[in-house]
């Protein structure tokens, strides 16, 4: 809650003058990456609240079938999905127990964290590939639904965010090791840890939108007004 209430916060008001402005700035200019994250997750969560509006509404369409909820289609048993998910949240776990043996000067078990971070967001990317393979050979191709295109776009926004995400762990690993500096490690990395617990809590928001079945999507689009 704390990135609300800094977005809330009235630098102009009494109660937050100069004095707390300038202190506001000075951490800004200390550690500008953590002003990106902010701004970059927030724009990140409109893109997919703006996407999940347009889901609902046109899951109101009559040609419109939801991927789960009768025996044959495909997410009414999501153990798949179930499987994926138990990996980005072992990646999240692995990157914060990473950041706790860096500050400790454990570097082995930071080699070791680190590496199983990377290895379980890969496989949750290629477990994510594989459902895509899985419904396709099924007959649930991109066009042959509204519900199948939504499901391709928004995993597959996500995972390219994920994929963005080991990119830049990679390059602030590869950063510290030209230049070996500890304390700007664990900083970066802190931010790291913080962009793949929000990718896991995206996740989960977008596992339940995906695989809820007709009636859930009338009861919520009549509750938002559609």
């Amino acid at each position: 809650m704390t990135f609300f209430r800094e977005l809330a916060e009235k630098p102009w008001l009494a109660e937050n003058g100069p004095l707390a402005l300038s202190v506001a700035q000075k951490e800004t200019n200390q550690f500008p990456a953590k002003t990106a994250l902010k701004f970059f997750l927030g724009v990140v969560t409109v893109l997919f609240f703006l996407f999940t509006i347009t889901f609902l509404s046109r899951s109101q369409s009559n040609d419109f079938q939801a991927l789960s909820g009768e025996p044959w289609l495909p997410f009414t048993d999501a153990y798949q999905l179930w499987i994926n998910t138990g990996i980005l949240l072992l990646a999240g776990i692995c990157l914060q127990f990473a950041v706790f043996s860096l500050k400790k000067q454990q570097m082995n078990l930071f080699i070791l964290l680190i590496s199983c971070g990377c290895l379980f967001s890969c496989l949750f990317i290629f477990g994510q590939i594989n459902v895509w393979q899985n419904l396709y050979q099924a007959g649930f191709a991109l066009a042959e639904n509204p519900a199948n295109s939504y499901f391709y776009l928004l995993t597959g926004i996500h995972g390219l965010h994920l994929i963005g995400g080991v990119l830049a762990l990679s390059y602030v690993v590869w950063q510290f090791w030209l230049k070996n500096n500890n304390k700007k490690l664990v900083d970066n990395l802190t931010l790291c840890t913080v962009y793949w617990h929000y990718l896991f809590v995206v996740w989960l928001f977008l596992f339940a939108l995906l695989t809820g079945n007709t009636a859930t999507y009338k009861t919520i689009a009549a509750f938002c007004g559609f």
